[in-house]
């Protein structure tokens, strides 16, 4: 088995897909490294999800916890469609192929985001107020996920404004992963038990402005 490491990165260079060396700097890398980051952050909240889900708390909504294994399955499908997400980012003729032609596959992978959406959501109570990240691990590992799925989507927009090929279906399918992994933590929430955290005002809203 080859070592895992090769040196050939110590000067801050890497290879993209084809054999092109580029600076780890580089936009598009910095790109598919937090796709990376996502997919690794996401396999956490699954794997803390299904840890809850064994020892639910006495809130839990039974008829939810029995779907929540076909849920986090779609979920773990995410996690592969990012994999090869970061595949087509690091192939720089592939991404611009894409780009410049349009990407089908993620096109539909963008609706299928959005039936998981609906389908939750017809679930949840409508929702009157902010609320913030956590009330349980697997609720807050879903919240870190969903922040760090919108960091990587300002990254793409960035990217694509600096020239780097990046499919407009990306930025969509990025966009709708994080509107989904928002209202995975709050339908996990109430299939494990745990309480939603309302936003509380945390200091008086100065009322000093100037008038006109």
């Amino acid at each position: 088995m080859a070592r895992i490491y090769t040196r050939t990165g110590d000067r801050g260079e890497t290879s993209l897909l084809g054999g092109r060396r580029t600076s780890k700097a580089d936009p598009r890398v910095d790109l598919y490294g937090g796709v990376d980051e996502l997919n690794s952050a996401l396999g956490l909240a699954l794997a803390m999800a299904a840890r809850e889900a064994g020892a639910p708390a006495p809130a839990a909504e039974p008829a939810l916890l029995a779907r929540l294994p076909d849920v986090l399955g779609e979920l773990a499908g995410s996690q592969s469609q990012l994999f090869e997400l970061g595949a087509i980012l690091a192939d720089p003729d592939r991404a611009a192929l894409l780009a410049r032609d349009g990407a089908p596959a993620l096109a539909a992978a963008v609706s299928g985001l959005e039936g998981l959406i609906d389908r939750l959501e017809s679930d949840l109570p409508p929702l009157r107020q902010f609320v913030l990240p956590g009330g349980g691990e697997a609720v807050g590992a879903c919240h870190l996920a969903r922040a760090i799925c919108r960091r990587v989507e300002r990254r793409a927009v960035a990217a694509a404004g600096a020239g780097v090929p990046v499919p407009a279906e990306a930025i969509a399918w990025l966009n709708r992963l994080g509107d989904l992994l928002f209202v995975v933590a709050r339908w996990l929430g109430r299939a494990v038990g745990s309480t939603e955290v309302p936003w509380r005002r945390a200091w008086p809203v100065d009322d000093r402005e100037p008038r006109p």
